[in-house]
């Protein structure tokens, strides 16, 4: 498959990123022509539109890290709503489509919406990313104060929290040791499925 940008279509191999000048404008008719396909996805920061086709890993492992929130949530007992796919925006400034956005502080603030106001709606309290082909930048968040976002790259995991304004490395403000819990669901979905990491992570839970 050959990379083709065009008014009337896009087509991306799986892995690339094209990294292209644009306005709000160009930004909104690219989105508009993408509609709900799943790939490629999209970003826009302030005269640069990015264009990514994920790899079957980045889709793999995005789904696994949001099973693995979902079960650590229902451990705990907490009350939450996710979203995926996603795209969060603020005109003229930003628009992002992170993997996964979950509301856990906030989460009566999204129920029944069809469609969040991001000028005015509180952001998601946690956001997840798997970075495979160097699509991924923690800054594109800081327009919108999410308090923590993690970022999977090269099978580590990465917990930044926002402090005052800037995201710095810490652990997660709501589940401890969860990078060693991540490190070795991955372990097992690459040996086995991804069925059989969560199932280890719930016998876990349950034995802790």
């Amino acid at each position: 498959m050959h990379t083709v940008i065009t008014p009337e279509r896009i087509e991306l191999p799986p892995g690339t990123v094209v990294r292209m000048l644009g306005s709000w404008q160009d930004y909104q008719v690219l989105s508009q022509q993408l509609g709900n396909r799943g790939s490629p996805r999209i970003k826009y920061r302030p005269g640069e539109i990015l264009l990514m086709a994920p790899l079957p890993a980045h889709g793999r492992d995005a789904s696994l890290l949001g099973l693995i929130v979902t079960a650590l949530l229902d451990h705990l007992n907490r009350t939450y709503d996710s979203f995926t796919p996603i795209t969060i925006s603020l005109p003229q400034v930003s628009g992002i489509e992170p993997d996964f956005c979950f509301y856990i502080e906030n989460w009566r603030s999204v129920v029944g919406k069809n469609r969040i106001d991001w000028l005015n709606d509180p952001p998601p309290d946690l956001v997840l990313e798997v970075d495979v082909t160097s699509y991924t930048s923690i800054d594109d968040y800081l327009p919108y104060r999410v308090p923590e976002v993690w970022l999977l790259k090269n099978k580590q995991l990465l917990v930044y929290r926002l402090l005052a304004e800037n995201y710095v490395i810490t652990e997660s403000s709501y589940f401890p040791n969860v990078k060693d819990i991540v490190q070795q669901c991955l372990q097992i979905a690459n040996e086995q499925t991804t069925s059989e990491a969560i199932r280890w992570l719930r016998s876990f839970l349950r034995e802790s």
